[in-house]
């Protein structure tokens, strides 16, 4: 199989055909999503310039998974790792994850609607992305137990809970797009400290 040499355009392409895709899943759900309703959006002459790119509808939704979780992962990385404690850590990635939703509600939602439609098959979110998910949570409540910020509890059942909670916020803001997502972070924030917190 030949493998095409990436260039600056192909690479704006790629990103434009993404952006349309975002959008197109965001209005009409994984079935709706076609070539053509993506070339539309995009304002590509032909789906053959789709084809070009990507070798069919699975390959083109992988590519959006990749680059949501990417953004997503670079965004989170800046907010937490840089902060000394883990209770400090822990309202950093709550707040995070709101704000990331607030700021790209399309990729998020997106995001969530290729999950739903091929839960667990390749390019999608299965046993082992969620491990790794919860992983990075599980990391700063040991962190935090082992440094008595936190008081003793299951990190994992923990961590559960508070990822299911932020996992939710996509399905929230299509129920209810005026969701105040300041006092949505404050509101979580402030729980899972007082569920986590050591001492009185």
């Amino acid at each position: 199989m030949q493998v095409r040499k990436r260039t600056f355009t192909g690479e704006a392409r790629r990103a434009q055909i993404i952006a349309a895709t975002v959008e197109t899943l965001g209005r009409l759900g994984y079935g709706g999503t076609s070539f053509a309703r993506i070339a539309e959006r995009a304002g590509l002459s032909s789906t053959r310039l789709i084809s070009y790119h990507f070798a069919g509808k699975d390959e083109l939704m992988g590519a959006v998974v990749a680059h949501v979780l990417g953004e997503l992962g670079r965004f989170m990385h800046e907010r937490v790792s840089a902060l000394p404690d883990a209770r400090s850590r822990l309202r950093a990635y709550i707040g995070g994850l709101v704000a990331f939703n607030a700021a790209h509600r399309d990729e998020m939602r997106a995001l969530m609607t290729i999950f739903l439609a091929h839960p667990g098959e390749t390019g999608s979110y299965g046993p082992a992305e969620e491990i790794r998910t919860l992983g990075h949570l599980e990391a700063i409540l040991r962190d935090g137990q082992e440094r008595g910020e936190f008081r003793p509890f299951d990190p994992f059942v923990m961590a559960a809970t508070i990822q299911r909670s932020l996992d939710g916020l996509p399905f929230l803001l299509r129920a209810k797009p005026d969701l105040d997502l300041e006092l949505t972070a404050r509101e979580l924030e402030t729980m899972f400290d007082l569920a986590t917190r050591a001492g009185p």
